[in-house]
């Protein structure tokens, strides 16, 4: 009976037990049901595809009509390896095929929906998707788009745009409305997605995976979400290359403009919907932002490579005597050191250092940026040029005053005490024949002191190249530089000056303590080199009107026989009263009449070996050269007034010779001119974002024609033009233009100060530079007389840019533009004001 009782008792237990089994197998069912039904609606969208297009393509089991395959030229950007048929994918079915097909677009959809509903249960059921896979490739004969199936931003595949599933099982038509709304579901399920580190993890890796093909996940779940925020990522990922270069995002919209086409309708957010027939017209024709794999994957090692190269540069502040205005071949000490004799100014020459520093220059403390011109003409920040020993000499002669927190400048000079203006006008005067920003439009002043003179010649359209050495009147080039007055240190000693022959309009001293009169007036000798025959040397000094000094009479007596030795005329003395001083007017010959008539061959005639052009580190020689007798030979004519001379090609440019870049040499000058006048006025002024007006000082470093200063011509700057040695010799060409320049050797420092312009450009300098020169020396020598905020614009070949900016940007300066084509490039960066904190000391630059 127990046992009886017992069995009993287990019996109901197991009836019990089998109807708690059945309940759960229930539940466990209709939950398991529901959940695929959840999934399916919320997965599945309006126009989302879920599925890969491999699934889908099988279903559709007849070919859409010839009307169907749109224009196949709007994915000709990477077609590959497929047939002609596989571009003319229908992904833009509904704009291509117009209104007239909708109803045919319905009938398939509906039918291709009820079969997609069918398959995806059958897949769930069976899992068999080696199936889908063969029947897949049956659906798509001619439809497929470049790479079998199409990539939306969203990084899901996608087929036809009728492959799709509503939440609600019926199938939706192509329509833009519903687009949005789907796009709207997408945006909620990716958000949902990405709040899950572990899918986050799972999709990453499948995108990875993917490749930009077919997803093979086993569910449908795993492979839609992967798709959904894979394709986020893309896209944020696609924003931050497009902002990086022009080309980057010219090479993006090339590479998925027709896979953008073709899923910007499902769920995408790239573009709003009401505007896709207007991309696809604007895209048709032209490639698209959207890159390659390989594209994407090269940038990024470039830019690895970039941020690892920015470790290799140790930057370190130079440690001299000379402190933040250190200028390397002035401040050679022991260059100085080992100098024989000082008594013609060698110790102020160019001494370089035979490996050029690689330390950045410090800045003065409480550096600002400089005051805009023309109030700079006017005043500077004292903290700027923090020297007072001009004012405290100077300052009764209204050279330079202490004002507070400024540097003032009266405008006055040694021998204008009451101002420039007035001493300019007053030579004109003298002289009408000068015709100051006529005739005269290009002149040298000698021994400057802080330029005033040039700085206010500007007020009659005449520039001067003024020049003083580094010497006991202490940074008077640098006061001029600062006021946005062009000058360069330099100093009448033993060597030629840096310009060509006969190029200046009009040679200027007034009190330049230059003695003319000694050694054969040797000095004297190499001004007449650079005059321009038919100038003027206009000298305003104690000697032209002092009479009771015994020295000023015995030098006027020495002046006056060196001068007619010379066959200069002595157009004119006049006093002015104003200021109490006399200038003496002198105009070189243009012919060689008086030479050959001369009773002493004293000063001698040059040898004909003498080639009056050569200025780079040749030596003085007490010889006269020869005027040019040929009437096509430079010099020989006076340039055009100005600005007339501007335009005008010189007229020594023969068609029989070939200029720099090939042609004809006039062809070769008007051509390089409209050139640069595009450039300029296309680019420069208009699309690189430059604030003009706080430019002033500007340099071409290597400057051919002169043409990128002549179209800066209306701009309120002026133009260091430089012709470096080893190019072409244009300088001459430049000067007849009415404009000015130097040679220099870019291997060596520039004779300025640091923190001397506003803006540097270089036309395919560094290239050829770095052949020769130690390129990091160079681009600190860039550094060097480049202000804070200050710009640099390269252009050169994409090699070059990217080394360049490499180097600027380890110097903290910041790149505002990047530009390539072609294998040429564009670089426009601008200098930071950040200087390491590591120090260099420079032994020979320690006094």
């Amino acid at each position: 009976m127990a046992l009886g009782k017992y069995t009993r008792i287990d019996t109901r237990r197991q009836s019990t037990n089998y109807c708690s089994t059945v309940t759960i197998v229930v539940f466990v069912a209709l939950c398991l049901v529901g959940v695929w039904m959840m999934t399916s609606s919320s997965v599945v969208p309006g126009q989302s595809v879920d599925v890969p297009a491999q699934e889908n393509k099988h279903d559709v089991k007849e070919p859409l009509p010839e009307s169907k395959a749109s224009n196949p030229k709007q994915f000709e950007d990477s077609p590959g390896d497929l047939p002609e048929d596989a571009t003319k994918g229908d992904t833009n079915v509904s704009q291509t095929r117009g209104e007239d097909n909708s109803n045919t677009q319905e009938n398939q959809e509906v039918k291709v929906g009820e079969k997609q509903e069918e398959k995806s249960e059958e897949k769930q059921d069976e899992g068999n998707k080696s199936d889908d896979v063969s029947n897949n490739e049956k659906q798509n004969g001619e439809n497929n788009t470049e790479d079998g199936d199409s990539k939306t931003p969203d990084g899901e595949t996608n087929t036809d745009s009728g492959d799709t599933k509503t939440n609600d099982g019926e199938n939706n038509g192509t329509g833009q409305g519903d687009s949005e709304e789907n796009s709207k579901e997408n945006k909620s399920e990716l958000d949902e997605t990405e709040k899950n580190p572990a899918t986050d993890e799972t999709e990453m890796k499948s995108d990875e995976n993917s490749g930009g093909t077919e997803k093979k996940s086993d569910t449908d779940d795993t492979e839609t979400k992967p798709d959904e925020n894979s394709g986020d990522m893309e896209e944020e990922k696609t924003e931050n290359q497009t902002n990086e270069k022009v080309d980057v995002k010219d090479n993006k919209e090339s590479e998925k403009t027709s896979d953008e086409q073709a899923n910007n309708q499902s769920g995408g957010e790239v573009f709003p919907s009401g505007a896709q027939s207007e991309i696809l017209n604007e895209t048709a024709t032209q490639s698209g932002s959207w890159s390659t794999q390989a594209a994407e994957s090269k940038n990024e090692k470039e830019a690895q490579l970039s941020s690892n190269h920015l470790d290799t540069y140790n930057w370190k502040t130079c440690n001299v005597t000379a402190g933040p205005d250190y200028i390397p071949c002035l401040d050679n000490w022991q260059a100085i050191r080992r100098l024989r004799s000082t008594k013609h100014y060698e110790h102020r020459e160019r001494h370089c250092p035979q490996e050029p520093p690689t330390c950045l220059v410090p800045l003065p403390e409480g550096y600002k940026r400089p005051i805009e011109w023309p109030k700079s003409r006017e005043k500077i920040w004292y903290n700027n040029v923090p020297h007072t020993k001009l004012a405290e000499v100077k300052g009764h002669q209204n050279w330079v005053k202490v004002t507070g927190e400024y540097l003032t400048f009266p405008g006055g000079g040694t021998q204008f005490k009451h101002g420039a203006l007035h001493y300019i006008d007053f030579i004109n005067e003298s002289v009408p024949d000068i015709a100051w920003g006529k005739r005269t439009r290009v002149i040298l002043d000698v021994g400057c002191g802080v330029a005033s003179f040039g700085g206010f010649l500007f007020d009659r359209d005449v520039i001067t190249m003024s020049f003083a050495p580094k010497d006991e009147h202490e940074a008077q080039v640098q006061f001029a530089l600062e006021r946005g007055i062009p000058a360069i240190s330099a100093v009448m000693g033993t060597q030629r000056l840096p310009f060509p022959g006969r190029v200046f309009d009009i040679v200027h001293c007034a009190r330049c303590r230059v003695p003319w009169h000694i050694e054969g007036g040797k000095l004297l000798l190499e001004l007449n080199r650079v005059l321009r025959p038919g100038g003027f040397f206009v000298w305003s000094a104690t000697p032209v009107y002092q009479k009771k000094v015994a020295e000023d009479v015995e030098i006027w007596k020495a002046m006056t026989e060196l001068t007619k030795a010379l066959c200069w005329e002595l157009v004119s003395i006049n006093k002015d009263t104003l200021n109490g001083v006399g200038i003496a007017t002198y105009r070189k010959p243009t012919s060689n009449d008086c030479y050959e008539k001369r009773s002493q061959q004293e000063p001698p005639l040059c040898e004909t070996s003498d080639d009056p052009m050569a200025a780079w580190n040749v030596p003085l020689q007490a010889c006269i050269h020869k005027v040019p007798a040929d009437s096509a030979e430079r010099g020989s004519q006076w340039p055009e007034q100005w600005p007339v001379r501007l335009e005008k090609t010189p007229y020594w440019m023969l068609s029989s010779k070939a200029g720099v870049y090939g042609k004809p040499e006039p062809e070769d000058f008007t051509a390089d001119s409209e050139h640069w006048k595009r450039v300029v006025s296309k680019s420069y002024l208009n699309g690189m974002g430059i604030k003009w007006s706080s430019v002033r000082n500007v340099m071409d470093m290597r400057a051919i024609y002169g043409g990128f200063a002549a179209a800066l011509k209306d701009i309120n700057v002026w133009v260091m033009n430089v012709v470096p040695i080893d190019s072409p010799d244009t300088l001459p060409i430049i000067y007849e233009r009415g404009l000015f320049g130097i040679y220099h050797d870019w291997c060596e420092s520039f004779s300025t100060y640091p923190r001397s312009y506003d803006l540097l450009h270089a036309d395919h300098l560094f290239s050829k530079v770095k052949k020769r020169c130690n390129l990091v020396a160079v681009v600190v020598e860039v550094d060097r007389i480049l202000r804070p905020e200050g710009k640099l614009i390269v252009r050169d070949n994409v090699e070059t840019i990217s080394e360049l900016e490499n180097i600027v940007r380890s110097m903290h300066w910041e790149v505002r533009m990047t530009y390539s084509k072609d294998k040429e490039g564009l670089l426009y960066v601008e200098k930071s004001i950040w200087r390491p904190k590591e120090v260099e000391t420079i032994t020979y630059a320690i006094a």
